[in-house]
Order: C-alpha cells, then sequence, then structure tokens
C-alpha cells in the first residue's frame, strides 16, 4: 500500500474513534473540521436530524478574499471566527468539536481557538 494511502486510512480509522464519543445533538450540534493540503472546511451539523446548521470554509469568496497572501493557520483562524458567527446568527452557542482524525495542532488548533474566540462554547 503506498504511503498516502496509509495516512488516509490510518486517519479515518483516528475518526472513527472520535466519532464514537462525539456525537452532534439538538443542543450541542458537532462541529466537524476537515483540511485537504490547501484549504480547510468546517460544519455545525445536528446528527439527529442529520442537517448542517452552519459552515465555512476557505472555498468562500469573502474568506478567499480576506485570506489572500496570509498563511495556512491565519486562514484557518478566519474560517473559525466565520463559522462562529454564522452559527450564532443560527442560534447555536455550544458545540461538540469533531478534529476529524486530525491532531489538535496548527490549523485545527487555531480554527478551534478562533470560533472560541467568536463566541462559541465547546
Amino acid at each position: 500500500m503506498k504511503l498516502t494511502k496509509q495516512k488516509v486510512v490510518r486517519r479515518l480509522r483516528r475518526h472513527a474513534h472520535v466519532r464514537r464519543r462525539v456525537v452532534g445533538t439538538q443542543g450541542r450540534p458537532r462541529l466537524s473540521v476537515r483540511r485537504s493540503l490547501r484549504h480547510i472546511y468546517a460544519q455545525v451539523i445536528d446528527d439527529t436530524t442529520g442537517r448542517t446548521l452552519a459552515a465555512a470554509s476557505t472555498m468562500a469568496p469573502a474568506i478567499r478574499e480576506a485570506c489572500k497572501g496570509c498563511k495556512k493557520a491565519a486562514a484557518a483562524a478566519t474560517v473559525g471566527k466565520e463559522l462562529a458567527r454564522v452559527a450564532i446568527e443560527a442560534g447555536v452557542t455550544r458545540v461538540a468539536f469533531d478534529r476529524g482524525g486530525y491532531k489538535y495542532h496548527g490549523r485545527v488548533r487555531a480554527l478551534a481557538e478562533a470560533a472560541r474566540e467568536g463566541g462559541l462554547q465547546f
């Protein structure tokens, strides 16, 4: 098996371990993080109904313009602040953080801390 495929398989196994414990409810939805080599995506999900309540990513035109020329961690922080703003508008203040099998380090940490600063409670 190629090394890149092994990394993906290991991350998916770690994510399965995280998902056994982290479940989004109506009162405390799940903040899910997905990152690629270039972009980062975050969603607030109610798992009981299967609905996405709020979402933000570096693919959004407003965030893309704001993050032009900045580092990836700074872009992740911008996504975290925007997600917190959108989630609070949707009536969500408390979330369960789902790091998606990634280490709580770097971009994932920057997004989480910015979401906390934006008003979300983990």
